[in-house]
Parts: structure tokens; sequence; C-alpha cells
């Protein structure tokens, strides 16, 4: 079983792919998208919002995880590291 099994969401393979790119843990995707520190929408595409959280395990490092609300579930668009919202959170 894969952690992957019990997930809410849908992750793109753009997404996955930076999981692993970037080290990112899908505990801490899960984390962001129920207890964002902020949502935002996504500047270019109305149809996505951008949610953002410190993870206290690399150093409050701010994730921002892309997804798109409007498909059920809800599909994960990428997932990165902002170091523009670093001290606004």
């Amino acid at each position: 079983m894969t952690p992957e099994d019990n997930f809410p969401y849908k992750l793109s393979q753009h997404a996955k792919q930076r999981l692993t790119e970037r080290k990112i843990e899908l505990q801490w995707v899960i984390k962001t998208l129920a207890e964002p520190a902020l949502v935002e929408p996504h500047p270019e595409d109305a149809t996505c919002q951008c949610a953002y959280r410190a993870i206290p395990e690399v150093e409050g490092r701010i994730l921002k995880v892309v997804y798109n609300t409007t498909t059920d579930p809800w599909r994960i668009v990428t997932v990165h590291f902002d170091r523009r919202m670093r001290g606004r959170l």
C-alpha cells in the first residue's frame, strides 16, 4: 500500500515529478491543502487555487500547492517551495 492509496486528491504527472525532484513529501501536500496558511486564486488560471504553508521539517520553507478545484477529486497541478512567500506568512 502506497501513501497515494488513501490520498483524497489526484496528482498530475507533473506534480508527481516535482514531488520526487524537489524531495517534497506527500504528507506536506495533504497538510497544506487541509490547513493552508493562505489560499489565493491562481493569477493565470481561474480554475486553480494556490495554497501555501510553512513546512517546519525544512526550516519553515513555504510550500505552494497549485490545485484545480473544478475537478472531482481536486487535481494537484504542481507543487514547489516558494521563496517569494518567505516572510509573508
